[in-house]
């Protein structure tokens, strides 16, 4: 079960990356933001190589280094317009859908597949989902789905959520035709690559405030690592769907942050809606076994 405690690792360190995320976001525009959350990130998984042999490249590195680096800013700069859109304690636990295009991506691209109880699992994440919104209910039983789709928040969440079913698949590959560590340090400059013309035509104006928010951002750039480099860690013992499902507890704790960091309301039902998730996550754990 090594892969689940790199796997609930990663949930953590990311939850917490968030509540970084979320205060800087604010100061900072998202195209900045994504920039140095990627360069710092390799910045700080450089020095791992001084541990750990260069592997040999597998044949299909350079494509899925090129994939990552554009589903990777695609997918960042639509988690930072979110998080700053709407509350932290409704758009995270969003993230934890991303199982159910697992569904449809990794077979297609890694050739993986859930049985029966994973694909519950699955289901019932998406009952928690409609529980996070469920105060809307008195619209209509559909209301909290349709709640989710109209606000500006979670409609960018689905967003990221399709573009990471996509890069969970491509994180597998390139860690497959690299290491972890190269992988990690590679992927974070592809899309450090991808994001620099972006920042030039975008954010000119809001370079000054690198200096004030320097703190942060290392932070974030630091933790990120961590984060990163568990989640690699856990993508060469198991299943992706498997790895992202338990990395999507993450939820759970960032609607906790939200509560008593962010003093976000509705805290119940999110509470509730993420628990569901999360029991989600069990039952797709418990597949891996079964």
């Amino acid at each position: 079960m090594s892969w689940f405690l790199f796997a609930i690792s990663t949930a953590f360190l990311e939850s917490v990356r968030d509540i970084f995320n979320k205060k800087t976001v604010s100061q900072i525009d998202e195209y900045i933001l994504v920039l140095s959350f990627n360069l710092l990130t390799a910045i700080f998984a450089s020095p791992l190589l001084f541990f750990n042999d260069i592997p040999n490249f597998g044949n299909n590195f350079l494509s899925a280094l090129i994939a990552i680096g554009l589903f990777n800013t695609i997918g960042f700069l639509l988690f930072f317009k979110a998080i700053k859109a709407s509350d932290l304690s409704i758009v995270a636990p969003i993230t934890t859908l991303s199982p159910i295009f697992l569904l449809i991506t990794s077979p297609l691209l890694v050739g993986e597949f859930p049985n029966a109880i994973g694909i519950l699992g699955i289901f019932i994440i998406v009952i928690g989902a409609y529980v996070l919104k469920f105060q809307d209910k008195s619209s209509g039983y559909l209301a909290p789905f349709k709640s989710l789709i109209k606000e500006t928040g979670p409609k960018l969440m689905f967003g990221v959520v399709l573009v990471w079913s996509i890069t969970a698949n491509v994180d597998k590959i390139g860690v497959q035709n690299s290491s972890p560590i190269i992988w990690t340090i590679t992927a974070h400059l592809s899309v450090a690559v991808f994001t620099l013309p972006i920042v030039f035509l975008k954010s000119k104006l809001n370079i000054q405030n690198l200096k004030s928010n320097f703190i942060n951002l290392i932070l974030i750039g630091f933790i990120n690592t961590l984060a990163i480099l568990s989640q690699m860690s856990a993508l060469q013992l198991a299943l992706v769907s498997f790895v992202i499902a338990v990395k999507r507890t993450s939820a759970l704790f960032n609607v906790l942050w939200g509560w008593l960091i962010f003093r976000e309301q509705g805290i119940r039902e999110r509470i509730a809606g993420s628990i569901i998730m999360i029991v989600g996550v069990v039952v797709i754990t418990l597949s891996k076994i079964f």
